[in-house]
């Protein structure tokens, strides 16, 4: 395997099913890859947005001591204001959790990628995170 970048039309991209041989599949692959760095981006902020959405929606009042109080006073009463809270945190909490571990298993996906040594998946990916970031970013401070 080389350790340097080359030019070529022939790799073998995360998977043994993923071996490219021709300048179509070259050109196919690099697409795929743009599309999943312009995904990446998108998710990224994605996850800021809802981040943000999350912590505006939250009451002023509930800190997170009050949430950790409310855990071992109110384990069998669910019907207050407090513990339904709580509750739509935690299920934000575990959606956001979900999100990151997508992120992370793209962004290795895309780091694997790279590191074929490959200049053409190398700029699909550089492409494809301009691009992604240049779409996804206004999102960030609409309402």
């Amino acid at each position: 395997m080389a350790m340097h970048f080359i030019f070529s039309d022939t790799v073998v991209l995360l998977f043994d099913f993923w071996s490219v041989h021709s300048p179509a599949g070259m050109a196919l692959s690099v697409l795929v890859l743009l599309l999943l760095a312009v995904l990446y981006e998108g998710i990224k902020v994605g996850k800021a947005k809802l981040l943000h959405q999350v912590l505006v929606n939250l009451p002023t009042s509930i800190s997170q001591q009050t949430i950790a109080e409310t855990d071992g006073d109110s384990a069998g009463s669910d019907s207050s204001p407090v513990g339904r809270t709580y509750h739509r945190w935690y299920l934000c909490h575990f959606g956001q959790s979900l999100i990151h571990v997508i992120q992370v298993v793209i962004g290795y996906f895309i780091m694997l990628a790279v590191m074929s040594y490959n200049t053409w998946i190398f700029l699909g990916v550089v492409l494809g995170s301009a691009v992604g970031y240049y779409l996804a970013y206004p999102l960030l401070s609409t309402a």
